[in-house]
């Protein structure tokens, strides 16, 4: 965000100035008052278990020029610190986000999808930025608060924006895309991540599809070809519609070749035919490469220059990281999962070029409700056919052993948690090897390589 001053920001949030003065310029905004820098405007939020209100102060003394607030006015605060006062912190950064983003020229893309969303992000804003002045979201800030401050985050002077947002229940898609205001749109599948509050796949496309009629007629809407949901999708948006793939498409990827440090192939189409290397591993991945490059050709970026942006990437850590010890690869794919990404991960590692067994230490995934059992099912399923060993980690996991175990893998092991699955790793690996580790998030399950020795 350009510099405002707090009686410019009070009004585009709608909050009243109690104290401070008038002219006094926000350089930025923060909402973690352990993050504030000096000339931010701290906002103070509140959520289950805590209370952003009680930090002023801490962010006062950190630099702080402001403060956003709807509970009880701090004091002790330093002279001449503004306080905004609105009845909430929240709506209030929300309609200051909407006010700054009325204010941006940019091109927005924004992305929602199953799986492989910040992936995406991070491929688009790779290819975007070897042409344009590009704003991202930082990680996966990708919420009702995330996208706010993400679009906070942009200037004037940016050309694009690269913006992901999620949901967890029905409702939340339209509301985000109608903030963001996006000209292009990327959906990067349906799956099953999140299924526990929307029942079905059928409404988790119904859900997704909802950032698709927020586009202009004049925007576009880039695909997956091999969705099978896509025109379902396809028909809920008046915008033009790109659709990638590897068999169909718009843009396909062709001549795939699996190296251990990433992926070779060739991007063809209606946009000509360049050579690309992706320093990540797995189909998947390319699939999603794809989806940026549309909107970079879109967007005016020839094909060539979107398929040597890609080369450059540095995607989000936990996203097929590769490490090698004792002359063990090990693959850290543990940002999150669902058992669409879980199976792509696991096709991934059989896909790999390398003599050593295929080992993979997987745990819990969350957010699946009654779908839990089908999904622990197919998940061992698959590995047990890609790969020599498994390891589960926790009791929630060890559904996915005793699949592979009934679909025939052998060499399968249970364990309470991270510790012990990375002393059996540190015991039964050798060198060569190739080692996947996966789980949701809050499985912490990259906590493995902390004790794997």
């Amino acid at each position: 965000m350009d510099a405002l001053p707090l009686s410019e920001i009070a009004e585009m949030s709608r909050a009243s100035l109690l104290t401070g003065t008038p002219g006094t310029l926000v350089h930025r905004i923060c909402k973690d008052s352990r993050a504030v820098l000096p000339g931010d405007l701290y906002v103070a939020l509140r959520g289950e278990r805590f209370d952003g209100n009680n930090y002023v102060q801490e962010a006062a003394a950190k630099g702080a020029v402001a403060a956003l607030c709807d509970g009880e006015t701090a004091s002790g605060l330093p002279p001449g610190f503004g306080l905004l006062v609105t009845p909430d912190s929240q709506s209030s950064l929300t309609l200051l986000a909407s006010a700054w983003r009325s204010r941006l020229g940019l091109l927005a893309v924004l992305i929602t999808g199953s799986n492989g969303k910040t992936s995406t992000k991070d491929f688009a804003k790779a290819v975007m930025s070897s042409r344009f002045k590009t704003t991202a979201t930082e990680g996966n800030l990708n919420n009702h608060l995330g996208l706010p401050l993400s679009i906070l985050s942009a200037n004037s002077d940016d050309q694009i924006a690269v913006w992901e947002i999620g949901m967890n229940h029905r409702g939340e898609i339209s509301p985000l895309a109608g903030l963001a205001r996006p000209d292009i749109g990327i959906i990067t599948g349906i799956g099953t991540a999140h299924i526990e509050h929307l029942s079905s796949r059928e409404e988790i496309a119904r859900e997704k599809g909802d950032l698709l009629e927020r586009l202009p007629a004049t925007g576009h809407a880039i695909l997956p070809a091999q969705d099978e949901f896509i025109e379902v999708l396809r028909s809920r948006t008046s915008a033009s519609v790109l659709e990638v793939g590897f068999e169909a498409g718009n843009l396909r990827a062709t001549q795939i070749a699996q190296e251990l440090s990433g992926s070779r192939f060739v991007i063809t189409g209606d946009f000509g035919t360049a050579e690309a290397f992706l320093p990540v591993p797995g189909k998947h991945m390319i699939g999603n490469a794809l989806l940026a490059v549309a909107a970079g050709v879109v967007a005016g970026i020839s094909l060539p220059e979107c398929a040597a942006a890609l080369e450059q990437i540095q995607l989000t850590v936990g996203r097929l990281t590769r490490f090698e010890r004792r002359g063990i690869t090990l693959i850290d794919d543990t940002y999150n999962a669902s058992p669409d990404s879980m199976v792509a991960a696991l096709d991934t590692l059989a896909s790999l070029p390398g003599s050593g067994r295929r080992i993979a230490i997987l745990g819990r995934m969350g957010e699946l409700g009654e779908h839990a059992a089908a999904g622990y099912e197919r998940v061992g399923k698959t590995a047990a056919s890609s790969l020599d060993t498994l390891i589960c980690v926790g009791v929630e996991a060890a559904a996915m052993a005793e699949a592979a175990e009934i679909s025939g893998l052998s060499d399968v092991h249970v364990v309470s948690d991270q510790v012990e699955a990375a002393a059996l790793l540190s015991s039964i690996a050798l060198a060569g090897d190739l080692v996947l580790l996966k789980a949701s998030r809050s499985a912490r399950m990259e906590e493995v390589l902390n004790h794997f020795n």
